[in-house]
């Protein structure tokens, strides 16, 4: 009875710590949103594409002094270039401090035109005929690692929590993830797998999980990086599902590729081309739902604070207010369900590639 009260007690903690969370996050975003003063047009489409798309810097707001001067605050990050076997390392900042915003490094200048490193000489005229090769750390890629560093951190600490409580009820940490744990292997590993050959795969799937899922609710701050909406980063995930699929395929799985059991010869110079279209269609859905949800999440929200902002009428946030607020509460359920869908699916693909002959 003691221990239902205090994981009540917990429960209601949570729940209230999560709420004013949200509550805090959504303040933020809408006072966040207002770029552009009275002076110039609010361009919507720039606000949208400036919270969605990636950066060379970590932007977290901007203010306007009395002479009508915008200041950004922002987090320079580092650019890394390779330009014809001449590489070039500095901050994003020196684009913004450097005359005409060319940076001189070695042998070549180089310009930041939205968010695109271009070579351009002197005056500035872009050379098309040089690409340099960009490996710098974008806002995407300093999110992805935060959510790494936060993984590595709760796994170490679940794992070293079991180590000292072994045979004990969980505790902290341990209490919130456990029951998460045991449902992606009791009813997500296991009757897609099979209870055999779960083992090998679980900590790919475990991973891929709560890598996504934590990339999601980082998107979700204000400011955050919007790393799960880059085609990049959902095409890196479904490339591993597909190489892990398919290397791991039995002789049963190949052989209903390239020769399907009872299906006539004639009939197999149409179905095996199908089949192989069908392994690489299986993980680009993937990388495409993923993708195009959370995107699409982002994109609602932002859109309908805007309308406030493009009408400049403080009426029109007596509706929006409320309603981008619940769909706020939804994208916390959406960061959760889109990452349980893309390691189910993942799961089942695996399932279907190592399962046994059963005619």
């Amino acid at each position: 009875m003691k221990n239902n009260i205090l994981l009540s007690i917990k429960f209601n903690l949570y729940s209230r710590v999560a709420l004013l969370s949200v509550l805090f996050s959504f303040f933020l975003l809408t006072t966040a949103t207002a770029s552009g003063g009275d002076d110039k047009p609010f361009n919507i489409t720039e606000m949208i594409n400036h919270h969605i798309l990636d950066a060379h810097e970590w932007h977290f707001y901007t203010t306007t002094d009395e002479a009508g001067k915008e200041h950004h605050v922002s987090l320079p990050l580092p650019i890394i270039l390779y330009t014809e076997g001449e590489p070039a390392v500095f901050l994003s900042s020196e684009f913004h401090h450097a005359e005409n915003g060319i940076v001189t490094k070695g042998s070549y200048n180089y310009k930041l035109s939205h968010e695109h490193i271009q070579v351009v000489d002197a005056q500035g005229n872009v050379q098309s005929d040089i690409h340099p090769m960009d490996f710098s750390i974008t806002k995407n890629v300093t999110s992805m690692m935060l959510a790494s560093f936060l993984l590595l951190i709760v796994g170490f600490s679940i794992a070293g929590a079991y180590k000292k409580r072994e045979g004990k009820a969980p505790k902290g940490m341990q209490s919130f993830f456990e029951p998460i744990i045991v449902f992606l292997r009791d009813d997500l590993a296991i009757p897609n797998i099979g209870e055999h050959k779960y083992k090998k795969y679980f900590p790919y799937l475990l991973t891929l999980f709560f890598f996504i899922w934590f990339n999601n609710l980082l998107g979700l701050i204000p400011t955050g990086a919007n790393t799960s909406g880059n085609i990049a980063f959902t095409m890196t995930l479904a490339v591993l599902t597909l190489i892990i699929t398919n290397v791991s395929g039995n002789k049963h799985y190949w052989k209903h590729v390239f020769a399907m059991p009872g299906v006539p010869i004639p009939l197999l110079l149409i179905m095996i081309p199908v089949e192989l279209i069908g392994i690489i269609t299986k993980p680009a859905a993937l990388m495409i739902r993923l993708f195009a949800n959370i995107t699409a999440g982002h994109t609602i929200i932002l859109a309908l604070i805007g309308i406030i902002f493009i009408f400049k009428n403080a009426i029109l946030g007596v509706p929006i207010v409320p309603f981008v607020f619940l769909m706020m509460c939804l994208e916390l359920f959406v960061a959760l369900l889109q990452a349980y869908i893309f390691t189910l699916l993942t799961a089942l693909f695996i399932g279907q590639a190592v399962a046994d002959d059963h005619h």
